[in-house]
């Protein structure tokens, strides 16, 4: 379940707060599903959950996923100890060069997935073959599944036109729409899409019928525990979205036609990432993993031009209401993955599109910023377009479950695309002298200076000879 965060609410030191006071649209993280999921399989393997003793199949295991929750909730502390930083040291870590294009490739990775929904699906569809057995490879044939009304090859016509159909909606919104369309051109997007697909048969009903008519967030309880191995993988997720905040965070400012700069900016940083570490120890409370900054609203604020907090708070107000009654959810849970596809790419986009205008406007595009972004982006696309590239790097097969557990964490950072570059955008940004380039134009001036006295001089020095051998001459003549 997402929310809707837009307190700003003061500590017992007027120095900290309590959120941004701008819109930050905040959900799962998805840099848990790799660590969970490794987590899961050591457990299974060294009989912390239990297996089927004559097949060997995996038993439910209510432990583990504790195991995870109190992990989560322990490790949450990282990112609250984060943001007591002074805000100096935390605009020093985090400046536009580092936020920027780690805001740019959070866009990037998105209209990854978003391009995928466009095509029938970012799931097992979209790649059959990671679904897990041939059975369910076979199941996942088609998109969403071989199952489902109008299911369809991954990367048809159909779905192509589909997605199409909202993604067009909005640019004629855009260019001929109403001040009021041109706001809402998201939503009218959204709308025609879905007239569209359930006019040609793409909706599933199935799952609307299936849901209860309310449902709690307490269905079910798991016992919590701390998981060794879980605790430094956890720990860099809570840094990478710390990162990943700061530059949400930032681009929600951009966009809201905030100051990205001085006192207030730095409370929002602080107030924010304070909030999120908050979020996530409750989230482990309420049985969800970590929580984090998503930059979909930026997209959103940038399309209908509505940064207003009291909007915000009418939209937690309805996603409260429909994750008490399920209906709703599994309403919009049924929009086909195209029409979904075709509206996030626009807003993805977007957040890309935001991430540059960072760099742009707050640091001074010399060579040595060239150099930070050349060689942070270099690593941050290679990790967006290649995700598994670093898989395969560490060899080591021990017991030794906190070593495992620092390499898997080292490898979730190097993976992860938008955190490779922010942390090498940022280790560069404090190692490189900040007079890199003056230095250089200061040396180059000098040069040119000290050989134009050198001409100069010898132009001075020919002129002379010049000026005696034409007066020998005319008194020769004389």
């Amino acid at each position: 379940m997402s929310t809707v965060s837009s307190i700003f609410c003061p500590l017992t030191t007027p120095s900290y707060f309590i959120g941004t006071g701008v819109l930050s649209v905040v959900g799962i993280s998805f840099s848990t599903i790799p660590i969970a999921l490794g987590a899961f399989r050591q457990m299974y393997a060294n009989g912390f959950c239990p297996s089927d003793p004559s097949t060997g199949a995996p038993l439910p295991c209510p432990h583990g996923y504790g195991a995870v929750l109190g992990t989560s909730s322990v490790c949450a502390l990282v990112e609250i100890l984060i943001s007591f930083l002074p805000p100096r040291v935390l605009l020093n870590m985090f400046p536009p060069i580092v936020t920027g294009p780690t805001v740019m490739l959070i866009g990037v990775h998105l209209i990854e997935s978003g391009f995928k929904d466009w095509m029938g699906g970012s799931g097992s569809c979209a790649d059959p073959a990671s679904a897990g057995g041939e059975a369910a490879a076979a199941f996942f044939a088609l998109c969403p599944n071989v199952e489902a009304p109008h299911a369809l090859a991954w990367g048809s016509a159909e779905f192509l036109g589909l997605g199409f159909s909202a993604f067009i909606t909005i640019v004629l919104c855009e260019r001929f729409g109403s001040p009021i369309m041109k706001s809402t051109s998201v939503v009218i997007g959204l709308l025609v899409g879905c007239i569209i697909a359930a006019a040609t048969g793409y909706f599933d009903a199935a799952g609307i019928d299936s849901a209860p008519v309310a449902s709690f967030i307490w269905v079910r309880t798991f016992p919590l525990t701390v998981y060794g191995p879980l605790v430094l993988p956890l720990m860099a997720v809570y840094v990478i979205c710390a990162t990943e905040a700061v530059g949400d965070i930032t681009a929600t400012c951009d966009l809201s036609r905030l100051e990205v700069e001085g006192r207030t900016y730095e409370s929002r940083i602080q107030g924010g990432l304070l909030a999120d570490g908050l979020n996530c120890i409750v989230a482990a409370l309420m049985t969800m993993t970590p929580m984090s900054r998503f930059a979909q609203n930026n997209g959103v604020i940038a399309l209908t031009r509505c940064a207003n907090r009291t909007a915000g708070i009418a939209c937690c107000f309805f996603l409260i209401v429909m994750g008490v009654f399920a209906k709703f959810a599994a309403a919009l849970v049924a929009i086909p993955k195209p029409v979904l596809g075709g509206m996030t790419t626009f807003l993805f986009a977007a957040v890309a599109v935001a991430g540059m205008a960072i760099v742009v406007r707050g640091a001074a595009f010399d060579r040595r910023t060239r150099f930070i972004l050349t060689t942070g982006l270099s690593l941050g696309y290679g990790a967006t377009l290649v995700p598994k590239y670093f898989d395969h790097v560490f060899t080591y097969k021990g017991d030794n479950h906190a070593l495992q557990g620092f390499l898997s964490a080292i490898i979730l950072v190097m993976e992860t695309g938008f955190a490779v570059t922010a942390v090498v955008c940022m280790l560069l940004n404090l190692i490189l002298p900040p007079e890199m380039e003056d230095d250089i134009d200061a040396r180059n001036v000098e040069l040119v200076e000290r050989d134009a006295k050198a001409i100069g001089g010898k132009a001075d020095a020919d002129d002379a000879e010049t000026d005696a051998t034409s007066a020998r001459r005319l008194s020769d003549i004389r």
